[in-house]
């Protein structure tokens, strides 16, 4: 009998660097209780210029070995999301992080070009590649480290992004959340609402991106909640990708139930692929039965998909 691949366990990392935002608001012409209600951010994590993504990946799955000990050598998918990889790109960040970790030749190694959403793409591809080619481990990794591409003058990103990559394990054996159906889409005429330019500065179009987050995210986890064959009343949580705190708020107020969409004021920032991951692996919604996991941004794009959660011998329909 074959059994579904399963999220395992996730391990992270976040640089103890901080960037603290506050000496300067004056300059950009905010105040302190912009950042409050607006990103929700009071400080960025922030890696060491000189460290590279792949380093940023290694150690988040070094803390997911410490945390969750497995053995690499049962690994058969690496698979590391990420815009602003090693270098110049060339070649993939997964290959260097393959290497880094020594993983065995036999693992099929490959980037995913997503920003905001890629983690919950990342869980699709993943996991349709080792249910078609019966490989019982695989990591989906998240760094994506935007630091790289901050333009430090431009109030619409500066006060955003910082850093940090995850470590998710999958696999057929004890996992801790199965997997659902997904939703997706994209909407590739709107993409340059969030891109990096000519001089390789990030660029944002706030409104844009606040207008899309807002009118296209509640219907995106609607009919995530409809193809799983279930009613809104059925999920526990809704972690939605940590754009800002007002986008988050105002996608849970659209959908009603604002206290099932928290905000993770952690003091790191907006971490891109990784702040669905990161929320997870903290621990604070083990007691949940059903979440939906909901990433959205650069492309346009948006993925979300449900995750039952297996400790707790979840069934559809099941309260």
């Amino acid at each position: 009998m074959t059994h579904a691949v399963g999220i395992c366990a996730i391990g992270t990392h976040v640089p103890t660097q901080r960037l603290d935002l506050l000496p300067s608001l004056e300059g950009f012409g905010v105040n302190e209780q912009f950042l409050r209600q607006k990103t929700g951010y009071l400080s960025l994590a922030r890696k060491v210029e000189s460290q590279e993504t792949s380093e940023l990946a290694e150690l988040a799955v070094k803390d997911l070995l410490t945390t969750h000990p497995f053995q690499l050598s049962d690994v058969g998918v690496l698979v590391v999301v990420t815009q602003n990889p090693d270098g110049f790109g060339l070649p993939h960040t997964s290959a260097i992080l393959h290497g880094k970790l020594q993983l065995p030749r036999t693992v099929a190694a490959f980037d995913v070009s997503l920003g905001c959403s890629g983690w919950v793409y990342g869980l699709s591809v993943v996991k349709s590649f080792m249910e078609a080619n019966s490989i019982p481990w695989g990591l989906l990794v998240t760094a994506d480290p935007y630091s790289k591409v901050i333009d430090a003058s431009d109030k619409n990103t500066a006060l955003l992004f910082g850093d940090a990559a995850t470590a998710t394990l999958l696999g057929t054996e004890r996992p801790c959340w199965q997997v659902g159906k997904f939703r997706f889409g994209t909407d590739g005429t709107r993409w340059r609402d969030l891109h990096v330019d000519e001089s390789r500065k990030l660029r944002m179009n706030g409104t844009g991106v606040f207008t899309f987050s807002a009118t296209k995210i509640p219907d995106c986890v609607r009919e995530t909640v409809v193809a799983n064959e279930l009613s809104m009343t059925d999920i526990d949580r809704i972690l939605l990708h940590q754009g800002s705190r007002y986008i988050v708020d105002t996608i849970g107020a659209r959908l009603g139930v604002a206290e099932k969409t928290p905000f993770s004021d952690n003091g790191v920032g907006n971490t891109v692929s990784s702040t669905i991951p990161m929320m997870l692996a903290d621990g604070r919604f083990e007691g949940d039965r059903r979440i939906i996991a909901c990433g959205f941004g650069v492309g346009l794009s948006w993925a979300a998909t449900m995750l039952t959660n297996a400790r707790m011998g979840a069934r559809k329909n099941a309260d």
